[in-house]
């Protein structure tokens, strides 16, 4: 949806002038909006134990990830390349919780050394390690309302978790090698709006985890509901309501614990950033063809879930709202049919120049972007508390594009032709 009059108060007035100054296309956070977002999700769980670990893979900006450490957040990452970044921004031990699937050995030692918070999503991979963590945690295949989610996997599809009727067998198999600290994982929705179908798949993960615990005998330290809770992208979408959210979880955590143990964690990523950011670009040609079309200087490798999931995105001409409307696509340059940021839109008639605004890609916007057909990411800027606009990521060039490419291929293998007389002349 737009974005919030806060943010659209500090930012049009000084949009001309950054654009004037920077050029286009460019993603610009509000840092105020992400750290009241957060702000928020701490005072709604009035002093209870909780801990919200932000999911790196939705904004994996040092300068953002920075930000919210400084505020108490946790990060939560699942690569090896996302605890490097955590452990390069100081976050280490409890500031981290590793939950990843299809993990390899190696990533599972780096995620041990760093001393993070682990989730097992595979019970054959627990089997394999030799070594335990502090505190071994599981996470929960979809299961009750998730059964059937086609964007989690349902039960009989799902690559995520351990079945809910093998996990009491799994947590007696860490007891019996002699783990004594115990956590459990969930991650039940993806992009839900819906409070009321978000609070009950976080009560099944709390009701499930009690259940294992009693079975297994074993005392739970945390109970980790995830996040995969959404953000009204549409103008009618209503926001999910966090206070209702977190009184459910609360209510559920006391029923089922009493008032001690269990901490919860939350790890959402969308939620905390995903309002809060927007994607500038600007109109450089009008179109008709077919049907009636804005050519905008941002492709879908800046933003690539309208044009790969059919995501909707609102798209705005923030000073051209005196003009006629028509209805139009909205496409980048990428040479791919999908490359359309919005399809049928209704807006004030385009022209070439014209500033534009995609909205809500604070979250697994620039993260998702790539750089098939030459289209490289653009950069994202900053907009600080006290109004500052900073560059906290560079737009790539040619340079970055080929970064990795070798002019002078380097020999992996010798063929088998290679002779012994051959390769010690080649060396001299």
């Amino acid at each position: 949806m737009p974005i919030s009059d806060e943010f659209a108060g500090r930012l049009l007035p000084v949009l001309e002038e950054i654009v004037a100054a920077y050029g286009t296309p460019f993603h610009i956070y509000d840092a105020r909006g992400i750290t009241e977002t957060y702000r928020g999700m701490v005072e709604a769980f009035a002093g209870e134990p909780y801990r919200q670990y932000f999911a790196v893979k939705a904004l994996p900006n040092p300068a953002v990830l920075s930000l919210l450490l400084a505020q108490g957040s946790g990060l939560d990452c699942a690569s090896p390349i996302e605890l490097e970044l955590a452990a390069r921004l100081g976050a280490s031990t409890d500031d981290v919780v590793f939950t990843s699937n299809n993990t390899s050995p190696a990533e599972y030692r780096q995620a041990l050394d760093a001393g993070a918070l682990i989730t097992f999503d595979d019970r054959a991979f627990f089997e394999r390690v030799e070594t335990l963590p502090e505190t071994v945690s599981f996470r929960i295949a979809p299961h009750g309302l998730a059964a059937g989610s086609t964007l989690m996997g349902d039960a009989a599809h799902t690559k995520f978790g351990v079945p809910a009727n093998e996990l009491v067998e799994v947590y007696r198999d860490a007891r019996r090698r002699g783990a004594t600290r115990f956590g459990i994982h969930g991650m039940i929705c993806a992009n839900e709006l819906d409070i009321d179908r978000a609070s009950r798949a976080a009560v099944d993960v709390i009701e499930l985890g009690a259940l294992v615990a009693a079975e297994a005998g074993i005392e739970l330290d945390y109970v980790n509901v995830g996040g995969g809770l959404g953000i009204p992208y549409r103008p009618e979408d209503k926001p999910l309501d966090f206070g209702a959210y977190a009184d459910a979880i609360v209510q559920a955590q006391k029923r089922c614990f009493g008032n001690g143990t269990p901490r919860i964690l939350t790890e959402c990523g969308r939620y905390v950033t995903g309002p809060h950011g927007v994607l500038v670009t600007r109109v450089i040609n009008r179109m008709r063809k077919a049907r009636e079309m804005a050519g905008v200087d941002a492709s879908m490798s800046a933003l690539m879930r309208p044009g790969f999931y059919g995501a909707y995105h609102h798209f705005s001409l923030p000073f051209a709202s005196d003009r006629p409307e028509v209805e139009i696509d909205v496409v980048g340059a990428l040479c791919e049919n999908m490359d359309k940021f919005a399809i049928g839109r209704t807006v004030p008639d385009p022209t070439v120049g014209d500033i534009a605004l995609i909205h809500d890609t604070g979250a697994h916007g620039h993260a998702m972007g790539f750089t098939y057909n030459g289209r490289l990411r653009p950069a994202e800027l900053l907009l600080t508390e006290s109004g500052d606009v900073v560059e906290i990521r560079r737009a790539e060039g040619f340079d970055d594009y080929l970064a990795t490419a070798r002019w002078q291929p380097r020999t992996v293998v010798r063929g088998c032709g290679s002779h012994p007389a051959q390769e010690a002349k080649e060396a001299k």
